[in-house]
């Protein structure tokens, strides 16, 4: 999300901005965990591997021994397939086109891609674009749909190889036909092996909305903006809101045991930025931070205990607290029994004007050092390393760097500073303090070194 900067004293005292050079951690700092069975006793072997490489960078980082950086694209596949103004060229894309994008520039592929289940493309209903055994509940071969099968099968190809022995709806070619339009949909090859891991956010629209689509997850679109005890019957069993919360979450929970049935482990990031200012972002946003940490808990209950899904890794990710767009995020935190790993939306400053008067990023990596859980950059215009900021993973060594979309190799924003350069993005995937997929299957078999 976008915002304003504007300096905000609660995070702008000496502490934060002492440089990472000279500064201590704290004495008897809590530990990061290093088995996801500390919060889930029956996590799948996958899901611990992959929360146990993460956890392993981040405490050689607080440990102040080199660490390094997986690099990560977010895929926004509904826009790739439907929205010919999107990206760097005019015309739809095939899906995973920023995903195959880094190999382009770099000859190397992300380690990390994060995909998005919601928010559909302005068509009523959940819907699915082929007749899965796992969507039988839900209208099937609607169009603008097929990209959440691209999504999943995409997922399953980075954990396990693309092009693949036949899975789902795609043949041995990573070819499929899709059912609404006829057309040939292809998803990029990447060597035919393990080549990473996979997230999924959920940019879910409002419960109950008719129309599936980005302005329907909006605050201001939804009830929320006329009705303020709107959201607490959301989170109040018995209503009708309610019911259509578990439907949506249904929905979510469907997809993700496909993978799940697959041996794919998912880090999966609901309800972001959820520390806006009120009335803005999200119809989740800005609300009262004890209603929103019981949606999150009523979200993993479901997820977890009532779907028996294990194979879930679940990231708490606020926009960056500048003071204007973002607020202090502390109060929703949802408590370690539910978070894993914790992030940032970056949206705040630039490489050329970073915000907090320290290195770029460093306001919010510092400020989730309390929290005992990995750390990432969990939205970013930019690539970590540029012209500007040749040393950011130096200075602030997340475990994880995720670039949003179409970013990566087009300015969405038409400002300068908002564009990624080739050379920018050469530098990133060439550094040795970034992980790539070239490196991923050694890593995934000892993520402790």
């Amino acid at each position: 999300m976008r915002g304003r900067v504007k300096m905000l004293g609660a995070v702008t005292g000496a502490a934060l901005l002492t440089p990472l050079a000279v500064w201590a951690w704290p004495k008897n700092p809590r530990k990061v965990p290093t088995d996801l069975r500390h919060r889930d006793p029956d996590a799948t072997p996958a899901a611990r591997r992959v929360y146990a490489l993460l956890a392993g960078l981040e405490i050689d980082a607080r440990r102040g021994r080199p660490s390094r950086t997986v690099i990560g694209q977010h895929v926004e596949l509904h826009n790739e397939r439907y929205n010919a103004a999107y990206g760097d060229y005019r015309g739809t894309k095939p899906p995973g086109y920023y995903y195959r994008k880094a190999r382009d520039i770099t000859g190397r592929l992300p380690a990390f891609v994060e995909l998005d289940l919601g928010p559909g493309y302005g068509r009523p209903g959940w819907a699915v674009g082929q007749a899965r055994s796992y969507s039988r509940a839900w209208p099937s071969c609607r169009p603008m749909w097929g990209y959440t099968e691209d999504a999943v099968d995409l997922a399953v190809g980075l954990w396990a190889g693309l092009p693949r022995a036949a899975d789902g709806s795609y043949r041995p070619s990573g070819t499929h036909t899709d059912c609404a339009s006829g057309t040939e949909v292809a998803l990029p090859h990447n060597g035919g092996a393990p080549a990473g891991f996979v997230g999924f956010s959920f940019h879910q629209p409002y419960p109950g909305s008719p129309v599936k689509g980005f302005p329907q997850t909006l605050h201001r679109n939804s009830p929320g903006a006329k009705d303020s005890a709107w959201f607490g019957r959301v989170i109040t069993e018995g209503t009708a809101e309610h019911g259509a919360l578990l439907r949506d979450l249904g929905f979510l929970a469907d997809h993700l045991g496909y993978l799940a049935d697959q041996g794919v482990p998912v880090l999966l990031r609901p309800y972001h930025e959820m520390n806006t200012a009120p009335g803005h972002g999200f119809w989740w946003a800005g609300q009262d931070p004890a209603a929103y940490r019981t949606l999150w808990r009523l979200t993993y209950d479901f997820l977890v205990r009532r779907r028996g899904l294990h194979n879930l890794i679940f990231v708490w990710a606020p926009n960056s607290w500048d003071g204007s767009y973002g607020r202090p995020p502390w109060d929703y935190y949802p408590g370690d029994d539910h978070v894993d790993v914790v992030g940032v939306d970056d949206y705040s400053g630039s490489p050329a004007r970073p915000f907090g008067g320290g290195a770029w990023t460093e306001v919010w990596y510092r400020g989730l050092e309390r929290y005992a859980r990995p750390r990432i950059l969990a939205e970013s215009f930019h690539v970590p390393l540029n012209a500007h900021q040749p040393r950011t993973l130096t200075h602030t060594p997340w475990v994880l760097w995720t670039v949003w979309g179409q970013a990566l190799s087009h300015d969405n924003l038409s400002e300068p500073r908002h564009r990624n350069t080739v050379d920018d993005v050469k530098r990133t995937y060439g550094s040795p303090r970034v992980l790539t997929a070239d490196e991923w299957t050694s890593l995934i078999k000892h993520p402790l070194g």
